[in-house]
């Protein structure tokens, strides 16, 4: 059933004179009112219409990109190609659409909230960009805030995250599980037996799949998987700097240090040298992602491509409705291996000290 103006004044006790003026933003309203009126507006779910009741059913010229962390490459490259697609017949001001980047800081309720803020707007379009967090409320939470844009008008497009069950969405999903395996198996393939594993945060979609296809490839190859061998921590180069001394300590005869991506693969091979390591000579390093750095570091780093940039642009273009979208509304985007001189046959053998 639709909820109306006249119902959020009835939860907040309030005329729907005020309730108008709260959201409208015209008029002063004193704070706890204010504060009433929204927290109505929240619990009862209002989506406030736009200009004219006639257009009530009609979407903005507002696209809405969610990223976890706008400086992190991964999704600078995702918004940036997702935001080249935002454009051209269909939007009222000229024919283009504003693209609004929302910084959820991997806040599941800044997410949230974002979501909600772009229903209200009444968003042409809403792309969410890397991993879900595997919280089952705040999955279901997702899932109907994404069924009710969806419902609204809204094109809802999911770009290197797994498809959102309920919802009618779009997924373009990375095949990280693939990507992980193909890495390990190539670091095996080498020689390597003693692999230590940098993970992300233990509640992301992305985490637990880029760890299921390590620990896949030790298992076909006959490798013990040690959980004292995996560190878990955030996507980035301090984590990977602090998680790679903590493995050293836990085993100092690793030969080999995958990370959960190429930021936190930087910090792993500084806290490598700091102990005197020479990497591949005595032990390799592989990330993720293949960031634009990558290639530059010394010695270029192996790792597993992802087409960011190509998958954002698909993701604007089919947000668009430019592009037709995959068969069943999702395709999962392969990794590619890039093998480049972070990663050598082991120098010494496994469970031997490092020097003998």
């Amino acid at each position: 059933m639709t909820v109306t103006l006249a119902d959020v004044a009835a939860r907040a006790q309030v005329s729907p004179a005020t309730v108008s003026r709260v959201l409208n933003g015209n008029y002063p309203v004193a704070a706890s009112t204010r504060e009433r009126v929204l927290k109505a507006v929240d619990e009862l779910d209002y989506v406030l219409n736009g200009p004219a009741s006639a257009l009530a059913a009609a979407t903005s010229d507002l696209v809405g990109i969610l990223v976890n962390d706008i400086a992190d490459p991964f999704f600078g490259i995702m918004a940036s190609a997702i935001q080249s697609e935002i454009g051209g017949p269909g939007g009222r001001a000229g024919g283009e659409r504003l693209a609004v980047v929302c910084n959820t800081g991997g806040s599941p309720d800044r997410e949230l909230t974002y979501l909600t803020l772009l229903q209200r707007q009444r968003a042409a379009a809403v792309v969410l960009t890397g991993g879900a967090v595997e919280d089952a409320p705040h999955a279901a939470a997702v899932s109907e805030k994404l069924r009710k844009l969806a419902d609204a008008g809204t094109r809802v497009v999911l770009c290197g995250r797994p498809p959102a069950p309920g919802a009618r969405t779009i997924a373009l999903a990375f095949d990280n599980r693939g990507g992980a395996r193909q890495l390990t198996e190539h670091l095996i393939g080498l020689g390597h037996r003693r692999l230590g594993y940098i993970a992300g945060p233990e509640e992301r979609t992305t985490t637990r799949h880029r760890l299921e296809g390590h620990r896949e490839a030790l298992a076909a190859a006959g490798i013990e998987d040690d959980p004292h061998r995996t560190v878990y921590g955030r996507y980035d180069r301090s984590s990977g700097h602090e998680a790679t001394l903590e493995l050293l300590r836990r085993d100092p005869s690793l030969t080999a240090v995958v990370a959960a991506n190429d930021s936190v693969a930087l910090g792993a091979c500084a806290a490598l040298r700091e102990s005197g390591l020479r990497i591949p000579q005595d032990v390799s390093v592989a990330g993720f992602d293949d960031l634009p750095f990558s290639v530059d570091t010394v010695p270029a780093l192996t790792t597993v491509r992802l087409p960011l940039a190509e998958a954002g642009a698909r993701a604007g273009r089919i947000a668009m409705g430019r592009e037709e979208p995959p068969s069943g509304g999702v395709t999962t985007v392969p990794g590619e291996l890039m093998v480049r001189g972070s990663t050598g046959a082991p120098r010494v053998s496994a469970g031997a000290p490092r020097g003998a």
